[in-house]
């Protein structure tokens, strides 16, 4: 009985860690960027598009597919720097242990 209070405590301490880390993440920003620097934008920690920069010179209509293009590379590039930041933070959290493939704790 001893080993599953100490289970239960520890699986406590986790949830509260994980608070604590959403906490971070939901204050954690990265920026994509495409286009050499053309084109960037701004995710926050729950991967909502917070900012958009565009060069100026990139605002013509014969452009516009190529702004399009750049944004969504700029937005790819940020989600992959988000993803390795979380992942980071859930390394922190687990102490290193990693979770099972396709097993996600609650976000």
């Amino acid at each position: 009985m001893k080993d599953m209070g100490k289970l239960f405590k520890q699986a406590q301490e986790m949830q509260s860690r994980m608070g604590e880390m959403q906490a971070r993440l939901e204050q954690m920003e990265v920026r994509g960027v495409s286009g050499g620097g053309m084109v960037a934008l701004t995710l926050n920690g729950k991967n909502i598009l917070q900012n958009v920069e565009i060069d100026p010179g990139l605002l013509r209509p014969e452009e516009a597919e190529i702004l399009e293009d750049l944004i969504v590379a700029a937005h790819n590039d940020a989600k992959s720097r988000l993803d390795e930041k979380i992942q980071e933070e859930m390394s922190k959290l687990t102490g290193g242990i990693s979770l099972p493939p396709g097993f996600k704790l609650p976000f």
